[in-house]
């Protein structure tokens, strides 16, 4: 049984900023385990309100499922005491049943539901998947709409009366209008994360719609720049989030944007250039050219020099 209940789990999620660490990888890509159990403790020195293992950021995407499970105990077993861990489940439904049991055998705190893997489905394909999730395990289970999982306000209302332990949905598409339509049929029901890429850029507006956090790629390698902002952002500090957003976050997404999947290989490339080396990402992901990590370089520098 996890030590953390769901509705705690919830209350901790929402008061705090979020994190996905990066998988470390070696040169020849295998995990390596001692400088991710390394970089867990790092990460969790800071003010953080929960970390997703082996998540988007994390290249859950070219993980095998036992390494999937090999991943989060190490970060399960890093973690110290208070600092929420939770795991992913995804691919077609039997798999995600597979991955949420393991997940609470692992000793992990909540769940994220990763959209079904390459098929599309109706929305009572996407209930009855969720559903099958949520009973498979007493773990708080956060769905992830995004791509061919995307929820209406009607489906979420629909879970969120028959699965007690759903408690959060980490919005990664940035249709305003659909949050703002589920927050009226469901309310404080859930936690709301945002989970665009780079969330820095919307965090204002969702914490108008009732999304109190967000998951921060930028917080694995510039953790201190992070926290500054997201507290600037709790504190409807516009001009500073403007300041903020100008000299660091967009330029950042600028080099983000220059190649599909940069928005991994960059944070595995701020990783190294901030001293915290975590390999290269894995195919079909390509890492950052010299160029680019150049630029790189210099929106690290800014931000150092943003919030001194």
């Amino acid at each position: 049984m996890p030590t953390i209940t769901p509705t705690e789990l919830a209350e901790r999620l929402g008061s705090g900023l979020l994190s996905f660490p990066v998988t470390h990888f070696t040169r020849d890509l295998a995990f390596d385990e001692p400088a991710y159990r390394e970089n867990i403790v790092r990460m969790s020195q800071y003010e953080i309100a929960g970390l997703f293992a082996a998540g988007g950021t994390g290249e859950f995407f070219s993980l095998t499922p036992q390494e999937v499970g090999t991943v989060l105990r190490a970060a399960v077993g890093s973690a110290p005491e208070g600092t929420p861990i939770l795991a992913p489940a995804g691919h077609g439904t039997a798999q995600a049943v597979s991955m949420a049991r393991d997940a609470e055998a692992a000793g992990a705190d909540g769940l994220l539901l990763f959209p079904p893997y390459l098929t599309e489905a109706s929305a009572e394909g996407l209930t009855a998947h969720v559903r099958a999730v949520c009973e498979s395990t007493s773990l708080g289970v956060v769905l992830y709409s995004r791509a061919n999982a995307v929820y209406t306000s009607d489906t979420v209302a629909t879970l969120a009366d028959s699965c007690p332990n759903l408690i959060g949905l980490k919005d990664g598409v940035g249709d305003l209008e659909r949050i703002t339509q589920i927050y009226s049929r469901v309310g404080d029901r859930l936690v709301y994360i945002g989970g665009l890429p780079t969330a820095e850029t919307f965090a204002l507006p969702y914490l108008e719609l009732g999304a109190t956090t967000y998951s921060s790629a930028i917080f694995n390698f510039l953790p201190e720049f992070a926290l500054t902002f997201y507290n600037a952002v709790r504190a409807r500090d516009r001009k500073k989030v403007r300041r903020l957003l100008d000299d660091v976050v967009l330029p950042y997404t600028a080099i983000r944007d220059r190649k599909a999947g940069y928005a991994v290989s960059i944070v595995k490339a701020g990783m190294d250039l901030a001293g915290h080396p975590a390999g290269p990402v894995r195919p079909p992901l390509t890492d950052l050219d010299d160029s680019e990590r150049e630029l790189l370089a210099g929106v690290i520098e800014t931000s150092r020099a943003a919030i001194a």
